[in-house]
């Protein structure tokens, strides 16, 4: 390495890799029926806990809505989201979590979860807790 440049392009391609195989992993069984995007829609709904109307969720997302539905369009497809008109607005529509969309993320989320725990065993006690100390600072505002 020849500096911080170098160093930083390392750091980033190696946390690219341990991300990518964590989500080829979690999917695995699933094939490519839940793509990232709508793990995101699944896991922001299920953070909101409470419909949320599709603004709110790009919103929420960090992406344009007309992107939100395109992605809420298939989950509904799929049966893991439900779509309902907003009580407080007629012209606005809420979306929500079914029964089966949140057993897959809860599916999914355990998945990640091995995959993780997996990875982790190569490291000592110490390491991992010095990593996660690490990850901490880094995902600091």
């Amino acid at each position: 390495m020849h500096g911080p440049d170098d160093a930083a392009e390392q750091i980033a391609a190696l946390l690219d890799g341990i991300v990518r195989r964590q989500r080829r992993a979690s999917r695995e069984g699933f094939g490519e029926s839940v793509t990232h995007g709508q793990f995101r829609v699944l896991r922001t709904l299920d953070r909101a806990d409470r419909a949320l109307r599709l603004s709110e969720l790009a919103a929420q997302l960090g992406i344009v809505p007309r992107s939100a539905t395109s992605v809420v369009d298939d989950l509904e497809a799929a049966g893991l989201v439900a779509r309902q008109p907003d009580p407080h607005d007629r012209r606005a529509t809420l979306v929500d979590l079914t029964p089966d969309g949140r057993q897959i993320l809860n599916t999914l989320r355990e998945k990640r979860r091995d995959v993780m725990v997996s990875q982790l065993s190569r490291l000592t006690d110490a390491e991992q807790q010095t990593l996660a100390h690490l990850l901490h600072r880094l995902a600091e505002d």
